[in-house]
């Protein structure tokens, strides 16, 4: 199984790449994880922030494999604790199918996107900065997977 994580935003700063980074090269490679990153579109005073939104969400899902299972990340979705993710994740790698977890812009996640989710996971009922959410991601997805090969890294 490969997960991607398609989030808006470029040009992250260093410690969040090498957060990211961090992670996914601990997860084995039948638990690949990826970042594809989507252009942010421009905003400012006079932007149509509904036509932006639309644009990133119709990149997101351009982006998705086909087939993909497609997650959301929102502050509305399900809260999950570690032992529940291990178990989904468990639950996706038999599915057989690749994941796509998709992180919105500032304003979220565009009605397509989210009409195309099979599931809503939200990491927090906090609003997190974007960059440190792929940084938490990263860890969350590791921390799981090591709960499902009973690795020592979830009990330190």
């Amino acid at each position: 199984m490969r997960i991607q994580l398609i989030a808006v935003g470029q040009k992250m700063p260093d410690w969040v790449s090498t957060g990211f980074v961090t992670y996914a090269k601990r997860l084995p490679p039948e638990c690949a994880l990826e970042l594809i990153e989507i252009a942010a579109g421009k905003r400012g005073k006079n932007a149509d922030v509904a036509r932006i939104v639309k644009q990133e969400g119709d990149a997101m899902l351009a982006a998705c494999g086909k087939g993909n299972r497609i997650v959301t990340l929102e502050v509305t979705g399900k809260a999950l604790t570690t032992p529940q993710l291990a178990q989904r994740l468990d639950a996706w790698q038999m599915d057989g199918r690749d994941v796509s977890l998709l992180v919105g812009g500032p304003e979220g996640l565009s009605a397509d996107c989210t009409a195309a989710a099979e599931e809503r996971w939200s990491l927090s009922p906090l609003t997190l900065p974007h960059p440190m959410v792929r940084v938490i991601l990263a860890e969350s997805l590791y921390r799981a997977w090591s709960v499902n090969a009973n690795h020592p890294y979830h009990r330190e």
